[in-house]
């Protein structure tokens, strides 16, 4: 969620630096892995600069989290390593978000008469946190300690000797309502408050406590917003006080606290809260690195295991998503809540699942419960409710990224299920649906229900989290659901320009908006097109192809990376989510180096052990955390639903992660330093390993990955196309078809009989395109597609290399919207414009065969070419006498595209405009919703750049195919009578997929 923004401190230039020898550092010396981790935990870290952490005492994903609150309470943690003053100790908190919440029952400890607003100062000096115990030495003399359960808190407050001891509970404290508070007894209170105004959405939940005390209340009070109890310590110091919190009931609360903690021993509570800790961050064990390295390490393992939190009590009840009271059953042992579903998807989820997976599988299946009790997988819950707080569909992700990394005792069936419906239908959670089924996109001029914005952004996460549910689906066997979703996922190129290079804002009318900035926040999230173009973590090798190449993406990563501080529009934050992909990138286009050299700048800069200097911005409940723990580890989740990681490299010269299935996952890098993030060489499992990724298999089954790692780049190491991390594209592809129908036909020259010919009808790359004899065979149909290539049997016409000098020769390449390939007519010139040169004749020669090249624009015959024209007429079937028709030449959306009776009336005058689109008058030719399964029906549509508007003509087959769906336009059955709608149908090559385009 949104974060500070640090001025211009720092500037990283991404450098590759060749060498001949690339330097190997010197082994570390032999250091012992570390054994007590809970130990090293500094939950201070993140207290300052909007990290948003909080330094109290908690458990893993536990309901209690009884920390101190600070007076300008920074969003959810409520505690600022700058302030001075401390406001009181309540129950729960949030680690890192980005809006206030929780922070209920505040407990402040007093002497004296009671003031129901008072602040007491404190001093760091006085002050301890540790993974599960907080304690402060306040500057009215009161030593607060506090422990966790689960479900229960446990404090000793050690006062002066006096008979005026209080504590206050400040029970208005972060707007709670509905406050009720009960003296139960000498030794017990009660209460309850109703909170939970998360980004200023409505109260959400009511949190109920019950806290009992070793000693009798003297007396108690009430004040403006709360109630205080007050005990005699002038012969006993201490008071004790044991506190159980329940959402469900008093009577949970209390049964929550006698459970979990029925005596009064709070050094053996402490203990066992620390064993507790130490038993989850022991599951990734570390030898080497600095004694910082493993503080900031264990640290943010800590904060990565804070969420999402138990909401079922002892019994098993928990108050759902439909505002009743269910209990766990099944394989559930505990319900959860609070997912920051758009941040942690990206990391959190991956990490919760590798070092806790029973957890991970009770957090799946939680919520496949809020579906099932409310219809929708929540985007961002508090507690037991959507607050509707930012933008996407993550749900599907998170659960995709539990069962990827090993998650998987839930009901798989019923998540799938969830996913499915949730993508197809809308609920609220899915805004936009309509047109992204309809358009392929999300235009920024559409109409949406509250609480959508960040049209670009939005398409973006709807296009990743898409793929993570194809890559659920089909790691359960269902490939039809599968490929469904892998294609769609693929949307993200309707809103990718390939003129500008940039991800941008397009109209439903399928132009780009006007006045295009990328340095701008506009239609984004939390972040600007310069950060978001990289946002397709499913298809990184799709979107380099997309932008021209390798060459191109790296340009564009070099250049946002050049500050990583988030100091500008044009560079990247890596303190906030919708940046913290990029540097991993570079693994796939051949440049992994400058992935390791730019991770450890990151860790380097924004990750100190100190709470005063802290970097990164909200820690959004564990998603920065645990990317760093990732890249401290040498890997990275790159791709949302698969365990498939791309490598870095590690902090340390050995990483050991225990899996759930008793197996392990081994990392050894003896050079492993600060200054030797570069690697020279890898084995995996004993093998040479010249890739830059783990196989996904490497979290289920173990893996060992053993490094040589050096203090300069080896620019020679998995740098191969085939080293690259696995990219996803539609049906398996990572280069979706391209759209093929547009004006065909020859292409004459300005010199008498000469046309522009493949040579040989040749179809390869390098194919050499040149000047011949017009002789109208396929080597001179030529297809203007209308998004700026030329092409002929599915490839482009190319300036080789992508050369920009006169004298560049021409040919037949692989489609890749790269410069090379981009022409626009001027006048009668064909001009290339990634070199603003001229398709032009050698010397103006007029023999045949002389192959073509770029040359400086200068008008002559040899740079004069006539291209096809937009056709319109009959587009017959191979049935005999039937054409593709527009029932009774009717123009409303969703009219009946049918076989009927060639007849030469407008309802069977077809437009093939260069767009991709065929056209009855002045409405698309569109598959119905933009379905993509077979026996969709075809139908008349407004114009709208829709991807069921896109057709591929195959000449050769005469195939109308809709390249989305990968499916062809169909009479189904091969029926001959008048009036049979056209579906959508697995193309087969019958007359009934047969259709001749009307004529250039």
């Amino acid at each position: 969620m949104k974060r500070w923004r640090l001025p211009l401190a720092a500037c990283l230039v991404v450098l590759g630096l060749a060498v001949p020898a690339p330097a190997q550092a010197a082994p570390a010396a032999a250091a012992a892995a570390v054994s007590d981790p809970a130990s090293l935990v500094n939950p201070l870290l993140g207290t300052s600069h909007e990290g948003n952490t909080f330094p109290g005492a908690d458990s893993p994903f536990g309901m209690v989290q009884w920390s101190p609150d600070t007076p300008t309470r920074p969003p959810g943690g409520d505690y600022a390593y700058t302030d001075n003053t401390i406001t009181g100790f309540s129950l729960n908190h949030l680690s890192g978000p980005g809006c206030g919440a929780m922070g209920d029952v505040p407990v402040l400890p007093t002497t004296g008469a009671v003031d129901g607003g008072a602040t007491v100062g404190f001093s760091h000096a006085r002050e301890s946190a540790s993974a599960g115990a907080y304690s402060v030495t306040l500057d009215n003399g009161v030593t607060t300690e506090l422990t966790t359960t689960a479900r229960s808190g446990m404090a000793r407050f050690t006062f002066p000797a006096t008979t005026r001891a209080n504590l206050l509970f400040k029970l208005s404290a972060d707007k709670a309502t509905n406050l009720h508070f009960t003296k139960v007894s000498s030794t017990e209170v009660s209460g309850s408050v109703d909170a939970g105004l998360f980004c200023a959405s409505a109260p959400s939940y009511t949190a109920y406590f019950d806290m009992v005390f070793d000693r009798p209340i003297t007396s108690t009070g009430t004040f403006d917003g709360g109630n205080s109890v007050t005990f005699d310590t002038t012969g006993n110091r201490t008071v004790q006080a044991k506190v159980g919190l329940s959402y469900v009931s008093i009577a949970g609360a209390t049964a929550n606290r006698t459970a979990e903690n029925p005596n009064w021993d709070f050094n053996a509570v402490r203990t066992a809260n620390h064993d507790a800790w130490n038993a989850v961050l022991g599951r990734i064990a570390v030898t080497g690195g600095t004694a910082d390295q493993q503080k900031v390490f264990y640290t943010a393992l800590y904060h990565a295991l804070l969420h999402p939190n138990l909401l079922s009590d002892s019994d098993g009840k928990y108050w759902g998503f439909d505002r009743r009271v269910h209990t766990v059953s099944g394989r559930q042992q505990a319900q959860y809540g609070t997912y920051s579903g758009w941040d942690i998807y990206r990391t959190q989820a991956q990490l919760e699942a590798l070092v806790a997976p029973q957890q991970a599988s009770d957090s799946a299946q939680s919520l496949v419960n809020d579906f099932a009790q409310s219809g929708q997988l929540p985007k961002w819950s508090l507690n037991s409710a959507e607050t509707n707080v930012m933008n996407g569909d993550p749900a599907p992700a998170v659960i995709a990224d539990y069962y990827a990394f090993g998650a998987r005792d839930f009901d798989t069936a019923a998540a799938k299920d969830a996913m499915v419906r949730q993508g197809s239908a809308g609920n609220g959670i899915r805004l936009g649906l309509d047109y992204q089924s309809n358009y392929g996109y999300l235009p920024s001029d559409g109409t949406y229900a509250p609480g959508f914005y960040g049209s670009v952004a939005t398409q973006l996460e709807y296009a990743a989290q898409d793929f993570a549910v194809s890559a659920f689906a089909g790691a359960l066997g269902d490939t039809a659901v599968r490929d469904q979703f892998a294609n769609r996922a693929q949307d993200w190129r309707n809103v990718f320009n390939p003129a500008s290079g940039f991800m941008q804002p397009k109209l439903k009318d399928g132009t780009w908006r006007d006045g295009f900035d990328p340095t701008s926040s506009d239609q984004f999230v939390e972040g600007t097109s310069w950060q978001y173009t990289g946002a397709v973590p499913h298809n990184v090798r799709g979107l380099a192809d997309a932008m021209g190449g390798n060459a191109k993406l790296a340009a564009y990563l070099d250049a946002v990376l050049a500050d990583f501080h988030g100091s500008g529009g044009s560079h990247a934050d890596l303190g906030n989510e919708p940046s913290i992909e990029l540097p991993w990138e570079y693994d796939y286009i051949g440049r992994p180096w400058k992935t390791q050299k730019t991770v450890r700048d990151v860790q380097n800069q924004l990750w100190p052990n100190d709470p005063a200097n802290w970097r990164v911005g909200n820690d959004d409940l564990g998603t920065m955390s645990a990317w760093y723990v990732f890249s401290a580890m040498g890997f990275y989740p790159q791709t949302p639903g698969t365990a498939d990681l791309a490598l870095g490299s590690p902090l340390f010269t050995n990483v050991t992660v225990t899996l759930a299935g008793g197996g392990r996952l081994v990392v050894n890098a003896p050079q492993a330093a600060t200054g030797a993030p570069y690697v020279q060489s890898a084995t995996l499992n004993g093998a040479s390993w010249n890739n830059a990724y783990l196989p996904a298999g490497s979290v289920i089954n173990g893996a060992t990955l053993d490094l040589v790692l050096g203090t300069t780049a080896n620019t020679n190491w998995a740098t191969a196309v085939s080293s690259a991390p696995p990219s996803y594209g539609g049906n398996g592809d990572a280069r979706p078809p391209r759209v093929q129908v547009g004006p065909t036909g020859p292409i004459g020259s300005g010199l008498a009989g000469k046309c522009l010919d493949a040579a040989a009808g040749g179809t390869s790359n390098g194919t050499r395109v040149q000047s011949y004899g017009c002789n109208n065979t396929a080597a001179q149909r030529w297809t203007l597609p209308g998004d700026g290539s030329v092409t002929q049997s599915g490839k482009c016409l190319d300036v080789s290399g992508g050369s920009t000098a006169d004298g560049a020769p021409v040919q037949l390449w692989d489609c890749n919207q790269s410069d090379g390939q981009k022409w626009i007519p001027r006048g009668s010139a064909l001009v290339n414009t990634g070199s603003g040169k001229c398709l032009d004749i050698p010397n103006s020669g007029t023999a045949d065969g002389i192959q073509l090249q770029i040359f400086d624009c200068n008008g002559t015959p040899a740079q004069q070419w006539t291209l096809p024209r937009a056709r319109t007429g009959a587009t017959p079937s191979a049935l005999a006498g039937k054409c593709l028709d527009d029932n009774a030449a009717a123009t409303a959306n969703g009219n009946r595209i049918q076989s009927w009776s060639c007849n030469g009336s407008p309802a069977q005058s077809v437009t093939v405009p260069g767009d991709g689109t065929l056209r009855i008058l002045g409405r698309c030719v569109a598959a119905s919703g933009s379905g993509t399964g077979n026996n969709t029906p075809v139908v008349l549509w407004d114009c709208n750049g829709g991807t069921g508007q896109q057709w591929a003509y195959d000449a050769t087959t005469r195939a109308l195919r809709n390249p989305p769906s990968g499916r062809c336009l169909d009479v189904p059955n091969s029926g001959t009578a008048d009036g049979i709608q056209l579906q959508l149908f697995d193309c087969n090559g019958t007359p009934a997929q047969q259709w001749n385009l009307p004529a250039a």
